[in-house]
């Protein structure tokens, strides 16, 4: 009974199984039918919609501006992707690719929707580093549904057309790293749609078109080294969506505009290498987004703002080289997102915070004046530099940041008592003795973005503070395995090189006071060999070179120099050393490029470092040992004896000083308060030199009196300028002239050996120049021959003296008369600028204020004329008009001419507008460069333009006569040349200043020698009959000349 229960329960069970497993087959047989009907339906809807797609077609107007475009950049598109000879809008145009994928290049992206999806337009084009050439093709119009266009990062030459303002679809326009040139059109303020506009490293320029402030959705703006100057339009205020703008090397002046705190969205703001000026904005405190402000080597002054730390989500602060005072406010220290602080070569003082946020791992506070005992924090932080402030030390503190305390002002370690008289440094590389027998030490220690080094000799150490483009993260060593080729290099040194984003120092210390010879080996190792006229070729390492705290170099750039890459050169400098240390120092202005061919390859790159004294060293060369007995007795005898031998030369000098003080102490007054003093000639040893002032050794007589030609007792010939008892120039401005001279040296300069002030006498010794002025050589009795290659290279010259004299020299000058008289050359026909009586100085924080123009009429800058504005621009005016005269071998106006060529800056436009600009070219010169002879010509149409901000830069000039940028588009004709009828001024124009002893001088003319100019043939020759500089004209005006130059970096 049992058993027939049990059987029945397991019959009961299998019935069960057996009808549950029918069940689920019904209902997997159901799913899998469902499946498939879905999977059916999927696949009829898909090849549904792609027979639309597929039977879609590119408008034909696009596809044949399409061809035209990429024909003329020489492009074709990616086989198997897509193509462009039949039909563009297939393949990865569109199935969805993204236009920024690195795998498709050149991409175009299409929408296929339009007319009921039966017709494609072209939404996207990238044509994008590409080394493509070419233009900004106006077939780019034609394509009219065009909202992303990137062209960037090729060798696209010419303007940027006003038609790009009908390119009215466009999101997106980058067309940066190129070669674009002339003004930003104002058009491209109708592009309402634009939220993303990138022109940075171009040639661009004038300034920025107010109406780019009507693009109120931008929300990225990159003009980093595009060219363009002035200051930024308050149109911009409207920009409210503004998120990133970067601005760097530019030149941009004015104040920093408050508006800029209204751009509530903004996420990196980038000033760095331009004279933006005055303090932050106190409305950047509502700038909560903002995580990256850099305002580096600008020209911000004031304190840092009290409530910095409302910079909610501030990550990166740079307000390095600029001038900024006051104290550090704790609040920076404690942000809680801040993570790198960067304030270094400010005036800074005060104590360091005592707390500090944990994040805040990178600190730069070096070259301030900061003070006081060292919080507990100093000691946790990875990256921190204090260098050159005035913290004091002693046994407890000296061992908590080692070698600080010989890096403080005045570099302490072994002042008054040096040790070493040379260093040698393989930057970056291990110890190595080179083929010049010298032996670097190594310098191979791991750098930061605020580090540095002392080594245990404290012989010498290293410096860096800075940081790569955002989100790059690069050592700062370079190494190659490449062979680097040059004269007289090691090519072992070169394997290893010291990198820097921005600010490298090296120090020698405790060195023998006296002149040394520094020796620095450079080579360009990151760049690979650049094919012309690419996109790659256009990747600049800029640098500036300062030692001893004096820019040396300007715009240094590896390469140029060394007339390639992987090419060793070595720079030397004749430097002073008189306080025991010695300061070279590499600096990143914000100039070049950033991002070619890759982002970060930019700043200083130095291989190796000697410098080695110009005497014979009286010192041991070892380093500092225990102070014991012995150490005290000699440190006593090194005291006394020179201290003795002093005292004896001080009686000596007490005593002459004494007797001379009567009959000098006025003149020695004025002198020693010129700082290093000059070189002093007597009286009676400057008539021997002249043979008493005879007339046959006269050169010529100058505005401010006669040059006579004079041999020294050394047997050096000079020129010795002696001012006339009628000149205007007084014992003041003599003593100025002095001082001037003696702070400037440049090889196209005019250099001053000395000078002489005894009782009435004013007298400057000059260097003696051969070939006398240019424009003797020009016009007059020279005999010289000026071919080509020698016009261009006295061209050349006098633009990097000009250049030097704006931009490098401290103090900085205006010379306020350029003309071909004051252009002097040498035996080998190279220029120098002579005549700085008539230059006015500009210190940093003084104007200078005047009533008198100085200058010659015919090379005159119409605002300097008329009103008395004075700025580096004159010169650059002045320039322009020498450029014509070496070009076409004539003065700026002669009357014996036809009336059209009698001015010769009208006859040059008159000639431009019809396009016959080389029939301005010397006839004498039977064979020249044309394509040379056109920059030439172009440059001074824009050296001549009316307004001071439409003429470049003398940088700028040099750059475009090297032809290392494009001039741009000449702008039209200006307006002084028409507002004004030179035909009823010609009678004027005759008449003759009278100068001194009522020798005729045609200043107004400055056609001093010109009476010997032929046109179309050869200068009459006139022997020996001495050369005459015409004064300067003075016009009187009334209103105060009134000029600012800004610093560019220290």
């Amino acid at each position: 009974m049992q058993d027939s229960a049990s059987r029945n329960i397991r019959v009961g069970r299998l019935v069960s199984r057996r009808r549950g497993e029918q069940v689920l087959h019904i209902y997997n047989t159901k799913m899998k039918l469902m499946m498939r009907i879905l999977l059916l339906c999927f696949l009829s809807c898909l090849c549904f919609q792609l027979s639309f797609v597929q039977n879609a077609t590119t408008d034909p107007s696009e596809v044949r501006a399409l061809n035209l475009i990429f024909e003329q950049w020489d492009t074709q598109a990616m086989s198997g992707l897509w193509n462009i000879s039949g039909e563009p809008c297939s393949g990865s145009a569109i199935d969805g690719t993204d236009i920024d994928s690195p795998n498709i290049n050149p991409a175009i992206v299409c929408n296929c929707s339009y007319d009921n999806n039966a017709t494609c337009h072209i939404t996207k084009l990238k044509v994008q580093a590409l080394y493509k050439r070419g233009v900004f093709h106006e077939e780019l119009l034609t394509l009219r549904y065009l909202a992303v266009l990137k062209i960037d990062k090729n060798y696209f030459k010419g303007s940027l057309p006003a038609f790009v303002g009908n390119m009215s679809a466009l999101i997106e326009l980058q067309i940066g790293h190129n070669s674009f040139s002339g003004p930003i059109p104002k058009e491209l303020g109708n592009l309402k749609e634009l939220s993303i506009l990138g022109f940075g490293s171009n040639n661009f320029s004038g300034t920025l078109p107010p109406e780019l402030g009507n693009l109120v959705k931008l929300q990225q703006i990159y003009m980093d080294s595009c060219g363009v100057s002035g200051e930024i339009p308050s149109t911009f205020a409207k920009l409210t969506s503004m998120q990133i703008f970067w601005t760097s090397d530019s030149l941009f002046s004015g104040k920093i505009p408050d508006f800029i705190g209204n751009w509530t969205q903004l996420i990196s703001l980038r000033f760095q290498g331009n004279s933006l000026e005055g303090p932050i904005p106190t409305s950047f405190s509502q700038l909560t987004s903002l995580k990256s402000l850099k305002l580096r080597n600008a020209l911000i002054t004031g304190t840092i703002p009290s409530d910095i730390g409302e910079y909610q989500s501030l990550q990166i602060l740079d307000l390095s080289f600029n001038n900024l005072t006051g104290q550090l406010p704790s609040s920076l220290f404690t942000m809680s997102s801040l993570t790198s602080l960067f304030l270094g070569n400010n005036s800074l003082s005060g104590p360091l915070p005592s707390q500090k946020s944990d994040r805040l791992q990178t600190i730069d506070l070096s070259y301030n004046f900061l003070s006081g005992s060292f919080p507990q924090w100093v000691i946790t932080i990875s990256q921190l530099n204090l260098v050159v402030n005035n913290f004091t030390f002693d046994k407890k503190n000296i061992t908590t940041l080692p070698g600080l305390n010989c890096l403080q002002r005045n570099f302490p370690c072994n002042r008054n008592a040096p040790r070493y008289a040379n260093f040698s440094i393989n930057c970056g590389g291990p110890e190595m003795k080179g083929r010049d027998g010298i032996l670097y030490e190594a310098e191979d220690s791991a750098l930061g973005p605020a580090t540095f080094n002392v080594t245990s000799t404290e012989k010498w150490a290293v410096s860096n503070v800075g940081m790569f483009s955002d989100g790059v993260n690069r050592s700062f060593l370079e190494n190659t395995l490449e062979q680097v080729t040059g004269t007289d290099v090691t090519p072992e040194l070169f394997q290893t090189s010291r990198l820097s984003p921005g600010s490298l120092r090296y120090y020698g210390l405790g060195l023998e006071n006296g002149p040394y010879t520094v020796t620095l080996h450079f080579a360009e190792t990151v760049f690979d060999r650049r094919i012309e006229q690419t996109w790659a070729s256009l990747g600049r390492r800029v640098f500036d070179i300062y030692i001893q705290g004096t820019r040396r170099t300007r715009d240094f750039e590896i390469s140029k120099e060394a007339g390639g890459v992987k090419i060793g050169i070595m720079e030397r400098f004749n430097v002073s050393v008189s306080e025991n240390y010695l300061e070279i120092h590499l600096f990143w202005a914000g100039k070049g490029t950033c991002c070619i061919p890759d982002f970060g390859d930019y700043g200083p790159l130095i291989a190796a470092v000697h410098a080695a004294s110009d005497f014979t060293p009286t010192v041991s060369g070892l380093p500092p040992t225990t102070r014991g007995k012995k150490s005290k007795t000699g440190l006593i005898v090194g005291i006394a004896v020179p201290v003795g031998v002093g005292s004896l030369l001080l009686i000596f000098a007490i005593l002459y000083m004494r007797r001379k003080k009567s009959e000098k102490e006025d003149d020695d007054e004025d002198i020693l308060g010129l700082g290093p003093r000059p070189n002093t000639f007597s009286y009676a040893e400057l008539r021997a030199a002249t043979e008493d002032f005879n007339p046959s050794n006269k050169l010529g007589e100058g505005g401010y009196g006669p040059v006579y030609k004079g041999t020294l007792s050394d047997g050096r010939v000079v020129a010795v300028k002696q001012l006339s008892v009628a000149s205007h120039q007084g014992k003041s401005q003599f003593v100025s002239e002095i001082a001037t001279i003696s702070a400037v040296q440049h090889r196209n300069l005019v250099k001053l050996y000395g000078c002489c002030i005894e009782g009435s006498h004013r007298i400057l010794v000059y260097e003696y120049l051969e070939n006398k002025s240019l424009d003797q050589a020009l016009f007059g009795t020279s005999n010289l021959h000026l071919d080509w290659p020698t016009r261009f290279n006295i061209l050349l010259g006098t633009a990097r003296g000009l250049a030097y004299l704006h931009e490098e020299s401290r103090p900085r000058i205006v010379h306020r008369d350029v003309k071909a008289s004051n252009i002097l050359l040498n035996a080998e026909l190279s220029p120098k600028i002579s005549d700085f009586g008539l230059a006015k100085l500009y210190d940093d924080e003084k104007t200078h204020i005047s009533t008198r123009v100085a200058g010659t009429i015919g090379y005159l800058a119409p605002e300097y004329a008329l009103f008395g504005h004075l700025t580096e621009k004159v010169d650059v005016f002045g320039f322009g008009v020498v450029v014509l005269e070496i070009l076409s071998g004539r003065p700026n106006s002669y009357n014996n001419l036809d009336p059209k060529k009698i001015y010769l800056l009208e006859w040059v436009w008159t000639l431009h507008e019809n396009d016959q600009t080389l029939g301005l070219v010397d006839p004498r010169l039977t064979e020249f460069d044309e394509t040379e002879a056109t920059r030439l010509i172009r440059a001074a149409l824009l050296c001549t333009q009316g307004s001071p901000m439409a003429r470049p830069s003398m940088s700028r000039v040099v750059a475009m006569l090297s032809g290392d940028i494009d001039l741009g588009t000449v702008m039209s004709k200006p307006s002084y040349l028409t507002d004004y009828d030179f035909k009823d001024v010609i009678t004027l124009s005759t008449n003759s200043f009278l100068v001194g002893d009522d020798t005729p001088s045609t200043a107004s003319k400055d056609s001093n020698v010109r009476l010997n100019y032929q046109p179309g043939g050869s200068n009459a020759s006139g022997a020996n009959a001495p050369w005459i500089d015409p004064a300067p004209s003075p016009v009187n005006v009334t209103q105060s000349l009134l000029t600012g130059i800004r610093v560019e970096g220290r």
